[in-house]
């Protein structure tokens, strides 16, 4: 199953990114906004250089340079540049001087920590929100749980982060703390995700999917106890599942 949306006859790009004007015909898609919240080109550029992460066009422990990757991508290096180095301050890369820049690697232990504090923020927002969430404003959150059961159906990678990243953010954005939501944002990101491609070929990227469907089912319940198990349960898989490790 494709990771990217791209056609057999495209040159392989970053997902979302759009491909260089090889032909007059072709209609490039528009960047990726992860999470609904980026509208910058500068900020577009780095959600696209995030996707290609996720999808392995970027490989950790290379080193690529801003205007390779410009060329590549089919845009300016500036905004690459500007994008890699906003993702070298959240240690997504490292700079290389008079190279360019290298894609760090995320060790277990690493890991561990990125889940262990999400669990710690998460799971307590979440489950308090079974009593405290307007039930029209977690409905509204369910087109995006639907969306990630159906890019998890197509193996659309690409597609299933950007649908997880906005049902996740916007639900903890209804626990009113835009702070936290940054946080889990960034964590995130550090996290990357890692095994999503080999969890999507051997099926089992439906299961995690169709937790979020659950999980609102659980909060329009008003089940707090049936919230937490859910949300301990779907962090979980950021440390075994979605990083093809034990859980």
């Amino acid at each position: 199953m494709a990771a990217a949306r791209r056609t057999s006859s495209e040159t392989p790009t970053a997902p979302g990114v759009p491909a260089a004007p090889a032909a007059a015909t072709t209609v490039p898609p528009a960047l990726p906004v992860l999470g609904g919240r980026r509208s910058s080109y500068r900020e577009r550029v780095a959600d696209a250089l995030r996707a290609a992460l996720i999808a392995g066009e970027l490989r950790p422990g290379e080193v690529y340079s801003a205007p390779a990757l410009a060329a590549r991508f089919g845009v300016s290096a500036t905004p690459v540049r500007e994008a890699m180095l906003d993702l070298a301050k959240e240690g997504v890369v490292a700079a290389v001087p008079n190279k360019g820049f290298r894609v760090t690697d995320v060790s277990d232990r690493q890991l561990d920590e990125y889940t262990h504090v999400r669990a710690l923020i998460e799971i307590p927002t979440v489950a308090a929100l079974a009593t405290s969430a307007d039930p029209v404003s977690l409905e509204a959150l369910r087109p995006a749980a639907r969306e990630i059961v159906t890019a998890a159906v197509a193996g659309d990678l690409i597609a299933y982060v950007e649908a997880d990243t906005r049902f996740h953010l916007g639900l903890l954005a209804l626990a009113g703390n835009a702070h936290l939501v940054e946080v889990v944002r960034e964590l995130r990101g550090r996290a990357r995700l890692y095994g999503l491609t080999a969890l999507s070929a051997s099926g089992r990227l439906l299961a995690s999917a169709e937790e979020h469907l659950e999980l609102l089912d659980a909060l329009l319940a008003r089940d707090e106890r049936a919230v937490r198990e859910v949300m301990t349960r779907h962090l979980g898989h950021v440390r075994g599942l979605w990083a093809s490790a034990p859980e």
